[in-house]
């Protein structure tokens, strides 16, 4: 394992400045580049760090940044989840990537997880000189894919109370987008909280937004719920552009967004993999279920990154 480095670096993007960390070996010139992308209101020092520093004890470089509005990053207001932004974001992040003198810009590839994986299926469609993507448990549409993913016994409601938390989430968007376009302070409501008034309301997940609350000290619970109306919607369309080679690491019994969905989706990209583990969204993140994952990336991206001398 080669010693490595981690650098603070900054690039420009919609008007503002994006921080970001950047890990390499220290010794190696030139390497490969990984761009990753986090999820959901997520901050770049919470799960990806363990993403970076495997990359990079691998030998490739690999860029995380907090995207606009969030973390240390510029952007008012704070709390702002866009889609739009975001992909625009990691095209920047491409960029400033492959200007630098110690990457090679032939062998970069892009790495996004739930959203973030989202976004780099996104921006690979019209981004034809990347080496490879990396998509885990990727949020590819956050309405259709809702269908058919896994409940746990102890959040499975009645159609009326699915109905009634439904509508409460969509009125707190349509208040925050009516304050967006009058300019106003948003409307936020909690990341993780109460059904109906928060984006994750499950109870078993109290213990790790604890976690992230005490273990990230940029992120913080709460967002602006107008991100419904941004929300990914990649179909067939986006999904078959895609040239470069992508695998895709799922989640079994997935709560956000249903495996089978993606499944059918990604079906759709030329040329791609798919991996199913047995676990559920967030533990995917975590422990031996983690170390899975980064191992099977690794693979992936070492087949088609080839770091070399």
């Amino acid at each position: 394992m080669a010693p490595t480095t981690a650098e603070q670096v900054s690039f420009g993007s919609g008007g503002t400045v994006v921080v970001g960390t950047l890990y390499r070996p220290a010794d190696r010139a030139v390497t490969p580049g990984v761009v990753l992308a986090q999820g959901f209101s997520a901050t770049m020092d919470w799960i990806v760090p363990d993403f970076a520093a495997a990359f990079a004890d691998a030998g490739f470089a690999a860029l995380t940044f907090d995207y606009r509005h969030l973390g240390v990053s510029g952007g008012e207001p704070r709390g702002l989840v866009d889609s739009g932004r975001q992909r625009e974001d990691v095209r920047n992040a491409l960029t400033y990537l492959r200007s630098r003198a110690d990457i090679d810009d032939r062998r970069v590839a892009l790495w996004g997880t739930s959203l973030g994986g989202a976004h780099v299926l996104a921006v690979a469609a019209d981004d034809h000189r990347l080496a490879a993507v990396v998509a885990n448990v990727p949020g590819i549409d956050l309405i259709r894919g809702m269908r058919g993913r896994y409940v746990p016994p102890h959040l499975r409601m009645s159609p009326a109370r699915i109905a009634v938390a439904g509508a409460c989430l969509l009125g707190h968007a349509v208040v925050d987008a009516a304050r967006g376009m009058a300019r106003a302070t948003p409307h936020y409501i909690p990341v993780y909280g109460r059904p109906g008034h928060a984006v994750f309301a499950d109870p078993e997940l109290a213990g790790l937004f604890a976690d992230l609350e005490d273990g990230s000290p940029t992120w913080r619970n709460e967002v602006a719920p107008r991100f419904l109306f941004t929300a990914p919607r990649l179909g067939p369309r986006v999904l078959s552009r895609i040239s470069a080679p992508v695998l895709v690491t799922l989640a079994r019994d997935d709560e956000v967004i249903s495996s089978a969905f993606v499944r059918r989706a990604i079906a759709h990209v030329p040329d791609h993999e798919i991996i199913e583990f047995g676990a559920r969204h967030f533990e995917m993140y975590h422990g031996q279920i983690r170390d899975r994952v980064i191992e099977t990336h690794l693979q992936f991206l070492t087949r088609h990154l080839a770091p070399g001398d």
